[in-house]
């Protein structure tokens, strides 16, 4: 097999040698497509050096045992994996032998290059694979190609790319990538065709959207285009729906840049009717050619169309449609509107998410509301029932995948995350883009509906089940589920949002300030959980994450290991201002809602326990006998000398098992290298888990979790349990499914001793 080959050297025989994108492109140039030209470099390259590096030892090493539901741990394997082939070290033959190809590419008078990723997986008829790798425009420079060319290899590895072939069955080590290089077309309009509606399944139009500039917008869903639909027998226009365009994405000196579009166009039609005209006719000719519908993207160049994309349409099983008939009321007015994306009609609850860190909000059945969507949102896609968007179109992300999961989706609202709220009840008409307040479809449906949330949501357990916070805005929506109470408030993501360093505030003297903006933030929480508690963990940010915040960098020390060093009680010891300030806010929190207590991290011996207690004393929280004082269980010293930390005063402890996992194996999760290694279920691990838990039973005390463990090990939870543990803390992502284990748990213990 050749290391490079030219795009007129194979065709869509050849999905092994050069993957889906390139087997396409090579098939469509070598048919007089206008496809821009270029180079691939085959897969047979990427399986070499993934070998002769070694970094696929390393790779296997690092994914297994992989939970590809468990986000925190996918992300950490993902950068790992990644970085392992950031590192391979390309041989000078080879080198040599890609910057002779892209010199013979530019010599025709281009020297931008498009890097493209071809998975040998990819643009499959079951399997869209859209967006899970990487693409790379407007590369310049032999040393930006070979850069580009190892990026374009290590997004095989991204974490959206190992859930989708993990859910898809794929074996990551047979999934091969090779790397289209192309020539870059500066289109100054783009955009996706299908030859098929993708929505109605409609085999007989071709739909074709369009934006100005480069395609990158139109694909992600950033901006909502044009969309045309043209008769596939007659040739003629339909439909023409012209949207609004403000911004449009174009070649800068240092990559791409979006710049704002002269007033007089933003409104007009993106192109011709006979560009149209011209594109369907092309699309309609590769449909033929592939005997199958076809999803293109296309660009436009001083006059010419250029191809330089095509798959086969995925997801053409129709969905199940429920029928107007089924509505209560037909007469009813729809609350939005938008394109329709994915032919399904269902209801549920809204969750609006404004950027991929909050996706963890996203529930089983819940409706995901969002300006746009990427290959980052998949994991929540497939919980949620619906997909509502602000911007994009029917041939968007949102939109193909949707229709790849079978579930609604509406696109192109343009104010759905202003007009809609979290936790309203909405019904979504994938079909006709419609959405509709409150659950309107039939009667049966709203009863089988109501028994699954009851089954799900009025669990009890003996074991409590609490839940890990730290943003004020989620407290009201979280205390609404079935949780008994919040077993960790991180201070930390207060205190970030505050911005300004503690200290800075006392050298202003503004400590009353800080106090009152930290108090209201607690009161948020203490309202929202009523009688339930609320366990405050004490601010626990390193150096140098207090560096961060504003004046940060005159207070804070300079450490070579933060997580071992100035952090936890003993900063409360050598510098007890700034607690003292956390301990007043708390102290104010506490006239309304006296179901805020106080746990310290971090504790490393009993003395300093003791002195922390004794500050805690001095500011007046003990004389309230409602009070309860914890403390984290996250340090060895902690497991060994626990019944002397009791004895010195506290009322209970939370595990925090990530943190005593780490320290227990001399394990960081965090580390590439090692991070394979950290395993919750460690037989160290365990059995100081179940010493830390049968000595704070013996003792009377209450024992938490608050690790992720228990949501991702469902035999570590059963171990929980039956060693007597009396809550588990997770996050609110997990609280249905823990609630489930829990509950699978103690019922097996009942049974095992009803049978004995």
């Amino acid at each position: 097999m050749q290391d490079i080959v030219l795009f007129s050297d194979v065709d869509k025989n050849d999905l092994n040698l050069v993957g889906g994108k390139g087997a396409n492109l090579g098939e469509l140039y070598r048919h007089k497509i206008p496809v821009p030209d270029g180079f691939i470099v085959t897969s047979q390259v990427y399986f070499n050096f993934l070998k002769s590096s070694g970094a696929l030892d390393r790779i296997r090493g690092i994914l297994y045992g992989l939970d590809v539901n468990d986000p925190i741990s996918l992300e950490a394997k993902a950068n790992a994996c990644k970085n392992e082939i950031k590192k391979i070290h390309l041989s000078k033959k080879l080198v040599k032998n890609i910057v002779r190809h892209y010199q013979d590419l530019v010599a025709k008078g281009n020297f931008d290059v498009a890097v493209r990723s071809s998975a040998t997986a990819e643009d499959l008829p079951g399997a869209s694979f859209a967006g899970q790798q990487s693409t790379f425009l407007n590369i310049r420079g032999e040393k930006n190609l070979i850069k580009a060319i190892l990026d374009a290899w290590a997004s095989l590895f991204e974490a959206r790319a190992i859930f989708y072939r993990s859910q898809q069955n794929f074996d990551h080590f047979k999934v091969g990538i090779a790397i289209p290089v192309q020539q870059m077309v500066q289109s100054e309009v783009s955009g996706v065709m299908f030859t098929i509606d993708p929505v109605t399944q409609d085999k007989g139009k071709i739909v074709i959207e369009a934006v100005f500039g480069l395609g990158e917008m139109i694909v992600s869903g950033q901006i909502t285009p044009d969309h045309y639909e043209v008769d596939k027998k007659k040739f003629t226009i339909l439909i023409r729906n012209i949207s609004l365009q403000n911004e449009q994405l174009v070649r800068a000196k240092n990559g791409n840049k979006l710049i704002k579009i002269a007033k007089p166009y933003r409104e007009s039609q993106k192109i011709a009717d006979e560009v149209i005209i011209k594109l369907a006719k092309l699309g309609a000719k590769i449909e033929d050619h592939y005997y199958f519908p076809q999803d293109i993207e296309w660009a436009f160049q001083n006059g010419k169309i250029y191809i330089v994309q095509t798959r086969p349409v995925t997801a053409l099983k129709k969905a199940p449609v429920e029928s107007t008939a089924d509505f209560k009321e037909a007469n009813l007015k729809p609350i939005l509107s938008g394109a329709p994306a994915s032919p399904v009609i269902a209801w549920g609850k809204v969750v609006i998410v404004k950027t991929p860190k909050e996706l963890f909000k996203v529930q089983k059945g819940d409706v995901l509301v969002t300006p746009m969507t990427n290959p980052d949102y998949v994991t929540a896609m497939r919980r949620a029932v619906a997909i509502i968007t602000d911007r994009g179109g029917r041939t968007s992300h949102a939109a193909i995948v949707s229709r790849e999961l079978g579930i609604a989706c509406v696109v192109g609202t343009g104010n759905a995350t202003k007009k809609l709220q979290n936790g309203m009840l909405v019904t979504v008409d994938g079909s006709k883009g419609l959405i509709f307040k409150g659950q309107i479809l039939s009667t049966h449906k709203k009863l089988e509906r109501a028994a699954a949330i009851n089954k799900r949501e009025y669990l009890k357990t003996a074991t409590k089940l609490y839940v890990n916070l730290a943003e004020p805005e989620l407290a009201a929506e979280t205390a609404s589920k079935n949780i008994d109470g919040v077993g960790l408030l991180r201070a930390e993501f207060m205190l970030a949002e505050i911005g300004t360093h503690p200290k800075q505030f006392i050298f202003e003297k503004r400590q009353d300030d800080f106090i009152e903006r930290l108090t209201h933030n607690l009161c948020i929480f203490g309202k929202a959980f009523g009688r339930r508690p609320v366990i405050y963990r004490a601010s626990d940010l390193k150096s140098n994450e207090y560096r961060n915040l504003k004046g940060g960098d005159k207070f804070e020390p300079l450490e070579s290991n933060p997580m071992l060093g100035y952090r936890g009680a003993f900063r409360y010891i050598k510098d007890p201002d700034v607690f003292k300030l956390e301990l007043a806010a708390i102290k104010s929190a506490r006239i309304k809602y006296p179901n805020i207590h106080l746990m310290i991290p971090y504790v490393r011996n009993v003395n300093e326990l003791r002195i922390v207690r004794e500050v805690v004393d001095q500011v007046g929280l003990f004389k309230d006998k409602a009070f309860k004082f914890w403390m984290m269980v996250e340090i060895p010293s902690n497991v060994i000398l626990l019944e002397d930390f009791i004895n010195a005063g506290i009322d209970g402890i939370s595990i925090g098992s990530n943190d005593l996992t780490m320290l227990l194996l001399g394990t960081d999760r965090d580390n590439q290298e090692v991070a394979q290694e950290f395993s919750e279920l460690d037989p160290a691990v365990l059995w100081a888990l179940e010493k830390t838990i049968k000595t704070a039973g013996k003792n009377h005390i209450s024992c938490s979790i608050c690790g992720q463990g228990p949501s991702i090990y469902p035999d570590l939870t059963q171990k929980l349990v039956s060693w007597g543990i009396t809550s588990i803390s997770v996050n609110p992502d997990a609280i249905d499914t823990t609630r489930q284990l829990i509950y699978e748990a103690e019922k097996k213990i009942v049974n095992n001793k009803w049978q004995k």
